[in-house]
């Protein structure tokens, strides 16, 4: 099985890529594959003629998005649509990640596959809307919501996930403030990376939704990783209006990983103890 994996520097390509057999898989880097670039795009693939590809590009700046919504649409809808047709004529697998900013957060329970999506920002629309093209025109691909990633490549287009920035900026020792009412689970790449490749073993083509379990609020996320390591952070909780981002998002976004549990994936770990394996491979002294 020959695998092309888009995005091969990212945070979850970077641990898909440490998975992947070497000799299988083919890792492509932007700026020279740009997923933008659709002659290029489909004359790459159809020489590498892969038999998955695999897609983590994606503009994922969600504030900047408000800004600039074509180029949002362009990457996260437009280039999801040309894969989709290029593995439709291929007869390959299309592996894509979407994202729990396709709900409206009025759930107060975890959403399931079959819920209803209601994004309330562009991005969220942007990421929708590239479902849509995969699931209309793709016929074999795993599609996989998934929130809050963080994994030890950092993100290329963020520059640093949220336990790095939270730890670079309590250095600072400038005050933190950090949003305490919009609910998510934070997820491991690693995890996250390891349980795509168990996926891939099976035919069980559709939508999944993937992250580690459990839930808390972005601030509770903060406040652990400081407890973990042992730092006085000064760190205090605000609401989302306080805080004032451009773009607007669920107060709840937890998802159930309930497709993945019917087909017997394996479980991911609490967040909490993904989180703390993260800290410790980073090389950080955990204290209790």
């Amino acid at each position: 099985m020959k695998i092309a994996l888009i995005g091969a520097d990212g945070q979850l390509g970077f641990d898909l890529l440490n998975l992947l057999p070497t000799e299988k898989c083919r890792p492509l880097f932007y700026p020279d594959f740009d997923v933008r670039e659709a002659q290029k795009t489909r004359d790459i693939l159809q020489s590498l003629a892969p038999d998955v590809v695999i897609n983590t590009a994606a503009f994922h700046r969600v504030d900047e998005c408000e800004d600039r919504p074509e180029e949002a649409l362009i990457v996260n809808a437009v280039a999801v649509r040309n894969l989709a047709l290029i593995c439709r004529e291929r007869n390959a697998v299309l592996v894509h990640f979407s994202t729990d900013y396709v709900f409206d957060g009025r759930k107060r329970t975890p959403y399931v596959e079959e819920d209803e999506p209601a994004p309330l920002n562009v991005y969220g629309v942007s990421k929708l809307a590239g479902e849509y093209f995969v699931r209309s025109v793709c016929q074999k691909y795993f599609l996989i919501r998934t929130c809050g990633l963080y994994g030890s490549a950092g993100c290329r287009e963020k520059g640093m996930n949220f336990v790095e920035l939270m730890l670079h900026l309590e250095k600072s020792g400038r005050p933190l403030r950090v949003v305490d009412d919009q609910w998510v689970t934070p997820t491991s790449t690693e995890e996250l990376a390891g349980r795509i490749l168990e996926l891939l073993g099976t035919e069980r083509y559709g939508l999944y939704h993937m992250t580690n379990e459990g839930q808390c609020t972005w601030y509770e996320f903060a406040r652990e990783i400081f407890s973990l390591v042992g730092r006085a952070a000064n760190l205090s909780p605000i609401d989302s209006q306080a805080y004032g981002a451009k773009a607007r998002r669920p107060a709840y976004s937890v998802l159930e990983n309930q497709r993945a549990k019917a087909l017997g994936i394996t479980d991911f770990s609490p967040w909490r103890e993904a989180l703390k394996n993260y800290l410790k491979k980073k090389g950080l002294s955990l204290v209790g």
